[in-house]
């Protein structure tokens, strides 16, 4: 019983005083032993703070960015066309910009109306690949009903998609050869690793099947660690919509690492999760909170009810957001330098 975790310590029922009272942060728990009963306390989740790991990640693109222009080469930079009015994708935007201007990557948005013809966005798009000043494009999603949204991804030069969407991108993505990652995937593979989350023969569930998010997450952890682009060497189970919840159950429960990008609140709950596990939440929801009427963010993940249950837990916000912005910036100086075109 000893073995269960390092982060379990087993105390008698007979502490008192200072060791007891210290232990706010602390799961408490009991077990059987010789016939006596025994309590354990378990220190809650570790909080994975994205904002923090992003300021990091930033601050070495920063320091990248001005060596690279010390070497007489141009600063780079980011085009965004941001398609309609919609709150959120502005929002998105907004912080990418912003980001951007930290590290020294000047970047520029272009307005178009939600009534734009595909013919002309392509046209945009064909222009901007073959600007030789512009070193990573990206077309804010999601568009408007009439634009195919494919069409649109495979028109972006590969080597300036730092979104990673292309066509050829995806396929070497899914070949474990160099590729623009997308940013999100990028992200959680990021927390993952500088976290020291082990994924070598590890159970993972990825609920949600996207071709944006999930299934890249999927073919990062799941692929060769020794190939071009290595990748995590674990056992990946997927899950979507039409998956039964007992069954998402059944695989979250005995999952090392529950991913979690489906867009449903609270769809991972404590008993779906097994003790010390990490839990990634990918999730952004818009709700409204029942006691005070407002509108809040929160993921897919029950967070107060996992996180005295989980070993490793993102929050929403300040988990994989920061984090994504992070990974698009890195994008854009890969592709600045030509390091895989």
């Amino acid at each position: 019983m000893t073995s269960i975790i390092s982060r379990v310590y087993i105390l008698q029922r007979t502490i008192y005083g200072t060791a007891k009272s210290n232990m706010t942060n602390w799961k408490r728990g009991s077990y059987i032993s010789r016939g006596c009963i025994r309590t354990f306390y378990r220190s809650k989740a570790h909080v994975i703070s994205g904002t923090i790991l992003a300021k990091e990640i930033k601050k070495e693109i920063q320091k990248d960015v001005e060596s690279w222009l010390s070497l007489g080469n141009k600063r780079p930079h980011l085009s965004v066309i941001l398609v309609g009015d919609n709150p959120a994708s502005h929002s998105y935007v907004k912080n990418k910009i912003k980001a951007a201007a930290t590290v020294g990557i000047s970047s520029e948005v272009i307005l178009k109306p939600s009534n734009v013809f595909q013919d002309e966005l392509l046209d945009i798009i064909s222009k901007l690949s073959h600007d030789s000043n512009i070193s990573g494009l990206l077309v804010q999603l999601p568009l408007p009903e009439h634009i195919n949204e494919r069409d649109i991804c495979n028109a972006v030069a590969p080597e300036k998609d730092v979104d990673g969407f292309h066509i050829v991108n995806v396929g070497r993505l899914c070949l474990d050869q160099s590729s623009i990652i997308p940013a999100t995937a990028a992200a959680v593979w990021e927390i993952i690793k500088r976290t020291g989350i082990p994924t070598f023969g590890k159970n993972v569930v990825v609920a949600g099947r996207s071709k944006n998010v999930g299934m890249p997450i999927s073919m990062l952890l799941h692929t060769d660690g020794r190939h071009e682009r290595p990748g995590g060497d674990a056992t990946v189970t997927i899950t979507h919509r039409y998956t039964p919840r007992e069954l998402l159950k059944v695989h979250t429960q005995i999952a090392d690492i529950i991913i979690v990008a489906a867009g449903i609140p609270k769809l991972i709950t404590a008993d779906m999760v097994k003790d010390g596990a990490a839990v990634i939440d990918v999730g952004i929801n818009h709700i409204e909170d029942p006691v005070t009427g407002k509108t809040i963010l929160v993921g897919d993940v029950d967070f107060e009810e996992v996180k005295v249950k989980a070993g490793y837990i993102t929050p929403v916000p300040g988990g994989v957001g920061p984090m994504t912005v992070a990974m698009l910036l890195k994008n854009t100086l890969m592709a600045a330098k030509k390091t895989i075109y």
